[in-house]
Order: structure tokens, then C-alpha cells, then sequence
């Protein structure tokens, strides 16, 4: 058993300053937990699409890389499509998390459905593909959508939630979800405006927060001195990185 303070790196892979706040992140921490975070340096402004959740990829797996190499007992991806999960558990040693596949897996041993209120429709299939390839496809009953970008999900932090508690409760009454997921780590905190919402039509079920539910299934990870299968995610074979120099020092340090 972990008998010392753990901490968690949460990892944000998109370049826009300021979107995810150091102070946020700290505030997840209690004692026996330190929560710390990272950006990428190298990528999209966010992530909307599978193509910037490819653009995203390298840049992120070299701060988790770097992370493992701080130290760091821990890491959460911060996006709801889990970019460079499994290529990450490659990489490293230490547990890698992903909001998405964590929150999923809680919500399907919650309720018997869930549903994913997500911000474009454009990530419907990036969710619906997701559930199938973690097994739980027949337990995901919708995926909805607010339409507001990422980026813009502040601007009327009130109306957001409105419109999140609106498609909860749309979600709950013509799905029959039975649990639900916030569907993107920029809505983090929303969660507990979405099940007040609910409570005031009468829904009593669980809202998961990907990211608060991810950091603390990371530091139960490190506590139970588990960590990602070494038959399932191998080291990658040593070979030329053409183009992905910081990368590969990165790799080459954490090995040291």
C-alpha cells in the first residue's frame, strides 16, 4: 500500500493560456493528494475534432513523459477525447488516465445507462467509438450537445449550465439514462449545477465530472500500487523519431 502523499499531474493538451487554471487544479488536492498541472506547448488552441486530437498527440505524450521523469506518481489527460491515452501508457510507467474512459466506466457501475453531455454534435461518433472500444457500448444510451465551442463555454457560464441541465433532463426522461457525464473537462465544477438541476425536476442520479472523478481514481491507482499492463501497453521498439526530437530526448532522459 502507498503510505505517502501522491501527486497528480493533470496534463491540458491544447496551447490557449489561461483556459485551465493552475488554482483549479490545486483546489482537487487535499492532504495525502498534491494536484499539479501542465500545458502543452505544441498544438491546437483546442480540441474539437480527431484531426486536433491527432495534432495534439506528441506534445502531450512528452509532458507526461516529463512528468514520470519529475516524479510525478500520476497522470490525467485533460480532454474528454483521452488523447494519446493508450500511445502515453507506452510511453511510461506510471498510471495515465483518461477523463473520458474513467468517467464512463463510473458511470456504467452507477446506473445501468449513461449519457455524455458533451459541447459540439460534431463529437457524437468521437464518444459513441469511444464507448465501443472500452466495452460499453450498449450501455451508453446518447450522446447531446449544448453547441457552444470550447472556448466560449464562459462567456455565459449561467446560460451554459442551463443548457446542461436542459439536456440532462432531456437525457434522463426520452434516453432513460440513468446516470450521466459531463462531457467536457472545460465544464469542470459544472457538474453540481447539472445534479442541482436535475434534484429540481425530481431526477436524483449521478453527474460525473471527468476530471475531479480522474485525478482521484489516478491517486487510487498509485495507492494500490497499480498501473497499466506492461502485455497490454509495451515500451515502443527503439527506432528513429524523424521530426520529433523533443520527443525522443524527453524519452531518452525519463530512461536514465
Amino acid at each position: 500500500m502507498h503510505d505517502r502523499s501522491v501527486h497528480v499531474r493533470v496534463v491540458s493538451p491544447i496551447t490557449t493560456r489561461g483556459f485551465r487554471r493552475v488554482e483549479d487544479l490545486e483546489a482537487l488536492g487535499y492532504p495525502g493528494l498534491m494536484v499539479s498541472g501542465s500545458q502543452i506547448d505544441f498544438g491546437p488552441g483546442s480540441i474539437e475534432s480527431e484531426f486536433e486530437t491527432a495534432v495534439c498527440a506528441p506534445d502531450t505524450i512528452r509532458k507526461i513523459v516529463e512528468a514520470e521523469r519529475e516524479g510525478v506518481d500520476a497522470v490525467v489527460i485533460d480532454c474528454m477525447a483521452d488523447p494519446a491515452l493508450r500511445a502515453a501508457r507506452e510511453a511510461v510507467r506510471i498510471p495515465v488516465v483518461g477523463p473520458s474512459q474513467a468517467a464512463m466506466h463510473i458511470a456504467a457501475m452507477l446506473g445501468h445507462r449513461f449519457s455524455v453531455i458533451t459541447v459540439m454534435r460534431r463529437l457524437r461518433a468521437q464518444f459513441e467509438n469511444a464507448a465501443a472500444v472500452h466495452g460499453l457500448a450498449s450501455r451508453m444510451t446518447s450522446v447531446r450537445h449544448v453547441d457552444i465551442p470550447v472556448l466560449a463555454l464562459e462567456d455565459d457560464l449561467d446560460a451554459t449550465k442551463r443548457l446542461l441541465v436542459e439536456q440532462a433532463r432531456l437525457a434522463v426522461e426520452i434516453d432513460g439514462a440513468e446516470a450521466v457525464i459531463v462531457g467536457c473537462t472545460g465544464l469542470l465544477g459544472c457538474a453540481s449545477a447539472v445534479r442541482d438541476g436535475l434534484l429540481s425536476h425530481g431526477i436524483d442520479i449521478p453527474v460525473v465530472d471527468p476530471i475531479p472523478n480522474a485525478v482521484n481514481i489516478a491517486a487510487a491507482l498509485v495507492r494500490s500500487g497499480l498501473t497499466q499492463s506492461a502485455l497490454t501497453y509495451p515500451p515502443p521498439p527503439e527506432k528513429e523519431l524523424l521530426g520529433f526530437e523533443p520527443l525522443k530526448a524527453s524519452r531518452l532522459l525519463a530512461a536514465e
